[in-house]
């Protein structure tokens, strides 16, 4: 018996990886060269309008704004008159020849506002040309009107199109430089490929230092405005989760109240019927599926460090402890109460003393010096708040500190869960107000 050996051979070429990292790094160049000034470089690519809020822009004059867009294209069109112009001087001293050598100088400059890349070609093809027309060679190869013209060419492309395509720009322009002043420059003046290379490629340094701080610029943007709304976002949800903690606290006590008291209803009364020991069974059964229902759901917002408050959850009543409080902080506060005070729901009664807290804290923060005023109106229908403090005072040592709105934030969440209204912002005076409804509604004999 024998074994029989296969050896698999990979055919000349079939594989990338039997390729040096100097033929793929070739091959990756080659790649790029066709894709930035070969595959369709004619194609139709206009200039884009600059926007009216750029940093030139915002300095100019208001009735110079709505031109700024305009300002490209005449700069563009002025710099092909200049080369039209140059162009002139290098033909034979008068006649059709001049015209025609600025037109080919002119028009690859044009051609930057809607063909940027077919530009560059159309200038690198107008150099032989317009050196052929020339009445003398006295500069070798580029004559002054086609300098002229392929250097704004390659500075215009350049802003227009990505580094990697302006480099390769500039390295067909090295080559075409060295091909002709080497060749077939024998006998003339010195070559002024240099010159070019050098202007241009200090031109390009600087255009792509430019476009990296601008993408840079962008990219910090955007990730500033995203930052900004996730925190806004995480703020929403924490005050949510504050408000569900508390709402957990709140309903949990009293559904824990109301099935104690309907275990211990039927022994209050001697020989209670029959049907009225059901009825308070029923109600502590239903109490006590409640509460777990509750804690099932609402405990899931709970953090795993999150204790309970020992203490109740604070109320309208609890008002003048939280006044004295921001006395002492230094801040002038006074109190309004008007209507017929009268208890309201526990959430009810929990949201505006927080939406009061929150207006008073903000009022310490942002308004150092100044003076507010709390006024409660207990209306048929609902409860009103409102809050509203004094402008900073100019003398006060203490300077405001920066805020991001997201106790506002806070406010407007409370008051959308108990499908309230709510305006905040400033006043006539320089101050701000906070005025708030939350609606409750009236209880008749029949749900009491």
């Amino acid at each position: 018996m024998t074994e029989t050996t296969q050896i698999r051979t990979a055919p000349p070429g079939g594989g990338s990886g039997s390729r040096s990292p100097e033929y793929r790094l070739a091959m990756n160049a080659l790649s790029g060269l066709r894709e930035d000034l070969f595959h369709d470089a004619f194609a139709y690519r206009p200039m884009p309008r600059p926007g009216t809020d750029g940093p030139v822009a915002r300095r100019l004059p208001a009735r110079l704004k709505p031109h700024v867009a305009r300002l490209p294209y005449a700069a563009v069109t002025a710099l092909a008159f200049l080369c039209f112009y140059v162009g002139t001087a290098d033909g034979v001293t008068d006649g059709p020849l001049a015209l025609l050598s600025g037109l080919i100088c002119a028009v690859p400059v044009l051609a930057t506002l809607v063909r940027p890349v077919g530009a560059f070609w159309m200038s690198m093809a107008a150099t032989p040309v317009v050196a052929l027309l020339g009445s003398g060679w006295g500069e070798w190869p580029w004559l002054p009107g086609a300098f002229l013209c392929h250097t704004a060419v390659l500075v215009i492309v350049a802003i227009r199109t990505r580094a990697r395509t302006a480099a390769w720009m500039w390295a067909l322009t090295a080559a075409y430089g060295f091909f002709n002043e080497s060749f077939w420059g024998a006998g003339h003046y010195a070559g002024n490929s240099a010159p070019l290379l050098v202007l241009t490629a200090f031109a390009m340094l600087l255009i792509s230092v430019w476009h990296i701080r601008r993408d840079a610029r962008q990219r910090v943007t955007a990730e500033q405005t995203v930052t900004a709304h996730e925190r806004s976002r995480r703020t929403l949800l924490e005050e949510r989760t504050t408000i569900a903690r508390e709402l957990h606290d709140v309903v949990a006590h009293h559904m824990s109240v109301v099935a104690i008291q309907a275990e211990a209803a039927p022994y209050r009364v001697e020989n209670p019927p029959e049907e009225l020991e059901r009825a308070f069974a029923t109600i502590r059964e239903n109490a006590v599926a409640a509460l777990t229902e509750l804690r099932r759901v609402l405990g899931v917002v709970r953090a795993e460090d999150y204790e309970a408050p020992d203490a109740p959850q604070p109320k309208l009543a609890d008002l003048d402890a939280l006044l004295a409080n921001v006395r002492d902080a230094g801040l002038t506060v006074d109190k309004a109460v008007t209507g017929a005070v009268r208890e309201l729901p526990p959430g009810v009664e929990l949201s505006a003393y927080r939406i009061v807290q929150e207006a008073l804290s903000n009022t310490l923060r942002h308004a150092p010096g100044a003076t507010a005023r709390v006024e409660v109106s207990y209306v048929l229908g609902g409860l009103g708040l409102r809050v509203v403090n004094t402008a900073v005072q100019p003398d006060t040592l203490v300077k405001p500190s920066p805020g991001a709105g997201h106790g506002v934030t806070g406010m407007r969440e409370r008051v959308s869960m108990l499908n309230g209204e709510m305006t905040a912002g400033p006043t006539d005076d320089g101050g701000y107000e906070v005025a708030v409804f939350l609606p409750v509604a009236a209880q008749t004999e029949g749900d009491a």
